[in-house]
């Protein structure tokens, strides 16, 4: 396994503990965000290095940074269909564009003078974004959000080939580490590294009202 990792407890002691932040595995090069699937499309992505097969094209596809979270939304890969998950490099200036490019999945006042304005924004944007409250590794809400991105259309078809640099099935280390879990033995939970990452465009932080770190 290529992902850097880090016991949970020392990456705990210096994690924002709340407000808007992108909690991620990144260097200068890619990002890494997280799916997870059924053995029929996981398996095929592992083996040919990109997204084909049983996977469709044709319906949004939603990644996360957060490891964390996405252990929360596959049940640390126990769900259904979600059995194999997937670390995926994803080159980083692709990273950028969804971020520069994302729409609010849900209006936002705030962020736009008129529900048809949001409207009109989400028609023009194939980059969903959403944010949710983060959770810890027993899926207990915290005050810190997480984010995750969906993606559609043309560039759903260019995320699947081109994108990625590499994919990796880390499904093993993730049922090893669940079972420290669920045994409550969280000193020695082992999880992806990760930190704040800001993106490159100021505006974008500011539109997507990230916190300051």
């Amino acid at each position: 396994m290529k992902l850097k990792v880090k016991p949970y407890k020392e990456q705990l002691k210096v994690w924002p503990q709340k407000g808007h932040h992108i909690m991620a595995q990144y260097d200068e090069s890619k990002v890494i965000v997280y799916q997870s699937y059924s053995p029929e499309i996981g398996n095929f992505a592992v083996r040919h290095q990109f997204f084909g097969g049983a996977f469709s094209l044709n319906r949004m596809t939603w990644i996360k940074p957060n490891f964390l979270w996405m252990m929360y939304r596959n049940g640390w890969g126990t769900k259904e269909g979600q059995e194999v998950v997937l670390a995926i490099h994803l080159k980083r200036d692709v990273f950028e564009y969804y971020l520069d490019e994302a729409v609010c999945s849900s209006f936002q006042a705030d962020m736009y003078k008129e529900r048809e304005a949001w409207q009109e924004a989400v028609k023009n944007s194939n980059i969903r974004l959403q944010w949710d409250p983060d959770h810890d590794p027993f899926g207990a809400k915290l005050e810190r959000r997480a984010i995750q991105l969906g993606i559609r259309n043309g560039d759903i078809e260019t995320y699947a080939k081109d994108d990625i640099l590499e994919i990796e099935d880390i499904s093993e280390f993730v049922q090893i580490q669940h079972q420290l879990v669920l045994n409550n033995k969280l000193d020695k939970l082992i999880i992806p590294e990760e930190k704040p990452y800001i993106p490159a465009n100021k505006n974008t932080s500011k539109r997507l009202r990230l916190s300051d770190i």
